[in-house]
């Protein structure tokens, strides 16, 4: 999240510091507040059902055959196989049967897995209910554990080498923030706490822990901290009234109903505005704290320009920065829901009826105000930036540019500008140009 700078930010003059912290404080204060206000303490209980026993193992043998003929449909013709057929003998890992060899029939239908020789894949034992002490196996997935590791891996291996200390704060950071998701933001909206809230007051606390955690405690962090928490309330405040005004319910998909199922107390609204808010966050820091950077850079690369010239040249960053970013938000949304959309495209309701569908009307208050959250943080933050930047220069703007402005390069005449031009080549001019002492001499401490 942000922008990485090998070299640290200049110090902030112990005035704007004490500002910061006055301001910076009181709101970490009141973030760790509502957070143990809100902290779950009666988490309901798991729902109670029947848990499969599942078993490692490893596919030794797989053996196919023919199908046996399908039953006739109800119209005369006969049905399709099921396939495929045959057998898998599989040495279980774990368990009662640990060592034996197992046959399971070949998983079929929809979403079953593949497998061959030599695949580690997940056993589950079934009871028959007519005979409840005859038990059969029956292969329910692969084993992705060891890909996963290694893919996580590669992925902390490739943070760390590039970017060194800072990234080991970025991969604390990310630990950080899936601590607080499953140990208060889940937990709380579980058991019955306004999401909204409970995810407004989760953000801001991922918001302290990460940003300061990766960029380190300066001014230009705390810059980053304050836009990101003003444009969180703002996505806030645009989100509920987003949500009033298209009348969205919260179930616009099918885990949202399945949740209402489960846990009937969450409220499925709330929920959605909780999402949003969530979603939005990762994005903020990264414009946040490259708007601060980059005024904290411009400004020590020309320590002459003024407020309003560094917040321009700022914002000018900015605006690429989101013409960018909002197509990354759409396409986001986008790929996460791509198997519902194929499946509207083909239904055959006309497209403005599936553009106001609970479910795409709901896509679209996502992407609408997380983009405008976003859009309101590249001002809000770039003004704070530029405000603490210049704030402790001695003698206001209009100073700054009149004691670091260029000394004037000395006039020369015209006329022998032009004769030493358009003179013979290899021709010499007889006398230096008025202003220069000599004509062997260096230029550049008069330029």
């Amino acid at each position: 999240m942000g922008a990485d700078h090998t070299r640290p930010a200049p110090s902030a003059p112990p005035g704007v510091r004490r500002v910061l912290f006055a301001t910076v404080v009181p709101l970490f204060v009141a973030t760790l507040i509502a957070a143990l206000v809100l902290w779950p303490r009666d988490t309901p209980d798991p729902v109670a059902g029947t848990d499969t026993p599942r078993y490692h193992g490893t596919v030794t043998r797989v053996v196919t055959e023919p199908c046996p003929p399908a039953l006739e449909t109800p119209e005369g013709g006969p049905g399709e196989a099921p396939g495929p057929c045959g057998t898998v003998t599989v040495r279980v890992e774990d368990g009662p049967d640990a060592g034996q060899q197992v046959q399971t029939p070949i998983p079929a239908g929809p979403g079953a897995p593949t497998v061959a020789v030599d695949d580690e894949i997940i056993l589950v034992e079934l009871t028959d209910p007519a005979d409840p002490t005859a038990s059969a196996y029956n292969i329910a997935e692969h084993q992705r554990g060891k890909p996963l590791i290694w893919l996580v891996a590669l992925f902390a291996a490739a943070i760390v080498a590039f970017g060194r200390w800072r990234g080991l704060a970025a991969l604390a950071g990310l630990a950080a923030s899936f601590a607080i998701l499953l140990t208060f933001v889940l937990p709380g909206i579980s058991a019955g706490s306004p999401p909204l809230l409970v995810a407004v007051v989760g953000a801001a606390l991922i918001m302290f822990v990460v940003l300061y955690l990766t960029h380190g405690v300066t001014a230009q962090t705390s810059v980053a901290v304050l836009g990101t928490l003003g444009s969180l309330v703002l996505t806030g405040v645009l989100g509920t009234i987003a949500t009033a005004a298209t009348h969205l319910t919260g179930f616009g998909s099918e885990d949202a109903t399945t949740l209402s199922m489960y846990q009937a107390d969450v409220d499925l609204h709330g929920l959605l505005l909780a999402g949003i808010i969530i979603g939005s966050l990762g994005v903020l820091d990264d414009v946040t704290v490259t708007q601060a950077a980059t005024v904290t850079e411009l400004a020590h690369a020309n320590p002459g320009l003024s407020r309003t010239q560094l917040y321009r040249a700022a914002t000018r960053v900015g605006r690429a920065h989101i013409a960018s970013t909002v197509n990354t938000i759409v396409l986001a949304y986008a790929g996460a829901s791509l198997p519902v959309l194929l499946l509207l495209t083909a239904d055959s309701r006309a497209v403005t009826q599936l553009l106001t569908s609970e479910f795409l009307a709901q896509e679209i208050v996502r992407s609408a105000v997380a983009t405008l959250g976003l859009i309101a943080a590249v001002p809000l933050t770039t003004g704070l930036a530029a405000l603490v930047t210049t704030a402790g220069r001695r003698g206001g703007d209009t100073a700054d540019r009149a004691a670091t402005a260029p000394t004037p390069r000395p006039a020369t005449d015209r006329s022998e500008a032009l004769e030493a031009l358009g003179g013979p080549r290899g021709e010499t001019p007889s006398a230096a140009p008025t202003g220069w002492s000599g004509r062997d001499r260096s230029t550049d401490t008069a330029w």
